[in-house]
């Protein structure tokens, strides 16, 4: 034990003695270790913000059905809906589509459930409100611009049921849909009374999905649905789920390279500091030398020294490393992040290893100093 404090003593007195140069290593490792903890947090953050954002663009997985004029039904509606883990979900919008007419003008009305579409589809914008209950619905602009209606209004739906039997109905518009998508030719009520009107429920055209999960769990949740559950089809909406895979992919690949790039930058600067410290300390090993001291306690003491430095500097990266991933996450992404408590020991052992192998060189040029020759000055 006496040994072992002796020893830390005299790594602790070099290194304050020498305070100025390593002070420039520690910042290096600090740095390192900073990018490192911090780029590591957010490369494993970004699928889950990147999710997140892409959402904002609409479902990224839909339920068609499997024969060409039939309709899912409830049941199978369920059973689909309970292969996507629970966790992962951020909506899931139903629709069933129907022909109507307004002022004998045919047009194409969607009953959904409203509450589950803002979650499915935020890129919607309302003039208006959303409809707040039964004989409330949004209309698409294309559709209020040519009836003339505005939120407010009200007008009658007019119609025929699944049984042949005409139907009408006074509606109020609540709110006028802008997408400059297909979405601006409909009508969006709710699914019960578009059900009411028809005669009939339980029948949906298609089901829109919108869950935050990566390609892989996406791609999972189709195969199991293909294969478990008859009359249904699950697509992936191919714009929104590549691209959401295709720019996580260069993100990720950015983030390491960047990794890389700044871990053999705090090499090369260690490894720099160290030689000077050797070069400056060669009448100090000479001596040690001269007075007995081995080649393996020279090169354990300088190495020490540097492993010291790596902890150290790890230590301040972890706390730093999360400080810089919240504030990019906060001005890129409007989030917060998640701190990683596996990126301690992780950060700890990575800067640890690169100051030890950035001090390699440095420490084994102490075995080349001949005491004889450095004791007379030359």
């Amino acid at each position: 034990m006496k040994k072992q404090t002796m020893y830390f003593r005299m790594i602790i007195s070099s290194l304050i003695r020498r305070r100025s140069r390593m002070l420039v290593a520690l910042l290096a490792v600090a740095i390192g270790a900073t990018v490192l903890s911090g780029l590591v947090t957010i490369y494993y953050d970004i699928p889950r913000q990147m999710g997140q954002e892409f959402r904002s663009y609409g479902a990224n997985l839909i339920f068609v059905p499997t024969g060409g004029d039939s309709a899912i039904n409830e049941e199978e509606m369920k059973k689909a809906t309970e292969l996507i883990p629970a966790e992962d979900i951020v909506g899931i919008a139903p629709y069933r589509y129907e022909t109507i007419k307004i002022n004998e003008q045919p047009f194409m009305a969607a009953g959904t459930d409203l509450e589950e579409v803002k979650k499915t589809s935020p890129y919607w914008f309302v003039s208006g409100t959303w409809p707040a209950g039964s004989g409330s619905v949004l209309i698409g602009q294309e559709v209020a611009d040519l009836i003339g209606l505005l939120p407010g209004s009200s007008f009658t739906m007019t119609g025929t049921d699944s049984t042949g039997k005409g139907f009408s109905r006074d509606f109020t518009v609540s709110g006028i849909v802008q997408t400059g998508g297909t979405e601006e030719a409909f009508l969006f009520l709710s699914l019960s009374d578009l059900e009411g009107l028809m005669g009939n429920s339980g029948e949906l055209d298609v089901i829109e999905c919108s869950i935050s999960a990566p390609q892989a769990t996406l791609e999972g949740i189709v195969r199991q649905v293909g294969e478990n559950v008859e009359g249904v089809t699950p697509r992936l909406v191919k714009r929104v789920a590549d691209s959401e895979g295709t720019v996580l992919t260069k993100l990720q690949a950015l983030v390491y390279l960047v990794t890389v790039v700044v871990l053999l930058l705090t090499m090369i600067c260690v490894a720099t500091t160290m030689m000077a410290v050797v070069a400056e300390r060669r009448r100090e090993i000479g001596l040690k030398k001269a007075l007995g001291a081995s080649n393996q306690s020279i090169v354990m003491e300088f190495l020490g020294e540097g492993l010291f430095l790596g902890a150290l500097g790890g230590l301040l990266g972890v706390a730093l490393g999360f400080a810089f991933a919240q504030t990019v996450s906060m001005n890129v992404f409007t989030r917060s992040i998640s701190f990683q408590p596996l990126l301690i020991p992780a950060t700890l052992a990575v800067s640890i290893a690169i100051t030890g192998l950035a001090c390699l060189i440095p420490v084994r040029s102490t075995t080349d100093v001949d005491p004889a020759i450095v004791l007379r000055g030359e």
